[in-house]
């Protein structure tokens, strides 16, 4: 029977991961549900604030520059301060300054605060990857990422609909419910997570040489220039950023594309809106296929996915056409992020997860800095035709680039000089007491 099937495979897409995974999916979607800064910025500053588009774009470029800052330092104090540590005082922090930003008015003091909210709230994302492979078995990262990717779609299409009624209402409630939402998760994270981080124990000679190897390093011989030494890991961060980059025009290169073209905002939130319906729908299912499958495979695959379904809306002429080229692409997006932030973690050394995480998450940061330029100047320069021809150049070097970086990938456990913490297949010694 086709429900008995689905109830089975239900059932073994959530079995064997621990409970303190569970915990920190938990926070992932409360965080998301809570989600509407970065949906309604721009209108609660064009049309509730009356500032102009150009001022509009100017604070959402602050937020993003905020979370390039905080990528690399949040990285390091996953390592140094542990995981629990950074995400509770990244939580807290976004908690304030979500709450803060709804009630200061002044342009620079928006500007300001934005910023803030920016370095906050991505500062939490290096702390969460670090963990979740430090509570994860190797062989389940896969499944457990992509169900943490599940839970961002899902709280993030709840929450959208939901901030649309609360910006009718009040913009400032929107904010001040983020905040709520936040802090809640700072909860979640005191009270039932434990500190994940590997111990590592050394004699006080090799400690001292490995933190002064790397200058910045805490005595477990990872810093951050040993992460940008690691050629094959930068390689990886430097074929994400160019995904990323194309995966960003979903937002940025699309809506104005289609807005030239004659279509209405309306137009555009349908086509848009399978992206998230298709997640929520399939992302378990391909997580299922996917698996257990060749990871070079897999990022050549999404990569070339990626690029040609952008490629493909340039020959768009209708809502329904752009929205299966959104099908293309969303495809290409299920595959890639659970299948990359496993081949992450695979080539990080487990006493530097947190500053590897921190550069890969630079990675998608940057691109988000990079994208609207970069569709910008094209369309006005060239004609938006020109944007989805670019991005399926972008999404073929990339195939290209994964195929031949990934040649000769170590197996998992062994990349990058990891050593083994203790007898946990995870890399984390098991303690005594954790929920």
């Amino acid at each position: 029977m086709p429900a008995t099937a689905l109830r089975r495979a239900a059932r073994e897409t959530v079995s064997g991961l621990p409970r303190e995974f569970w915990w920190l999916w938990t926070s992932t979607l409360v965080n998301r549900l809570g989600a509407f800064v970065a949906t309604f910025m721009a209108l609660y500053l064009t049309l509730d604030r009356g500032y102009s588009a150009s001022y509009a774009g100017l604070v959402a470029a602050l937020h993003g520059l905020g979370g390039v800052v905080s990528s690399l330092g949040a990285g390091v104090m996953t390592d140094r301060l542990g995981r629990r540590p950074t995400l509770l005082v990244a939580q807290s922090s976004t908690a304030v300054s979500v709450a803060l930003l709804g009630f200061v008015h002044h342009p620079v003091a928006i500007a300001a605060v934005a910023f803030l909210v920016g370095m906050a709230s991505n500062a939490s994302r290096p702390a969460v990857q670090a963990m979740m492979a430090d509570l994860v078995r190797p062989e389940d990262r896969v499944r457990a990422f992509s169900l943490n990717y599940w839970a961002i779609n899902l709280g993030f299409a709840v929450s959208s609909m939901g901030a649309g009624f609360i910006a009718e209402f009040s913009y400032l409630v929107g904010f001040l419910i983020e905040a709520v939402m936040t802090a809640v998760c700072a909860i979640v994270v005191f009270l039932k997570l434990p500190e994940s981080r590997p111990v590592v124990v050394r004699d006080a000679k090799d400690a001292k040489s490995a933190k002064d190897s790397d200058g910045d390093g805490d005595g477990d011989g990872v810093g951050l220039g040993g992460v940008l030494r690691d050629g094959r890991f930068m390689g990886v961060v430097g074929l994400s950023f160019l995904v990323a980059v194309v995966f960003q025009q979903g937002s940025v290169g699309l809506p104005v594309a289609m807005g030239e073209a004659g279509f209405t905002p309306a137009d555009y939130g349908m086509a848009i809106a399978v992206n998230g319906v298709l997640i929520v729908a399939l992302q378990i299912p391909v997580t299922r296929f996917i698996e257990h499958r060749d990871p070079k495979r897999l990022l050549v695959v999404s990569s070339l996915l990626t690029g040609y379904g952008f490629g493909l809306t340039a020959f768009a002429g209708s809502v329904g056409v752009f929205a299966l080229t959104v099908c293309v692409w969303t495809l290409g997006e299920m595959i890639n992020a659970p299948t990359q932030s496993g081949l992450v973690v695979q080539l990080s050394p487990v006493h530097g997860r947190g500053r590897y995480q921190g550069v890969y998450t630079l990675s998608w940061a940057v691109a988000s800095l990079v994208a609207p330029l970069m569709s910008g100047f094209v369309i006005d320069r060239y004609g938006a035709e020109w944007l989805w021809g670019v991005c399926a150049v972008i999404g073929t070097v990339a195939a290209v680039g994964y195929a031949a970086l990934m040649r000769g990938l170590p197996e998992e456990g062994a990349a990058a000089g990891v050593a083994k913490a203790s007898a946990d297949p995870s890399g984390t010694e098991e303690r005594a007491g954790t929920v």
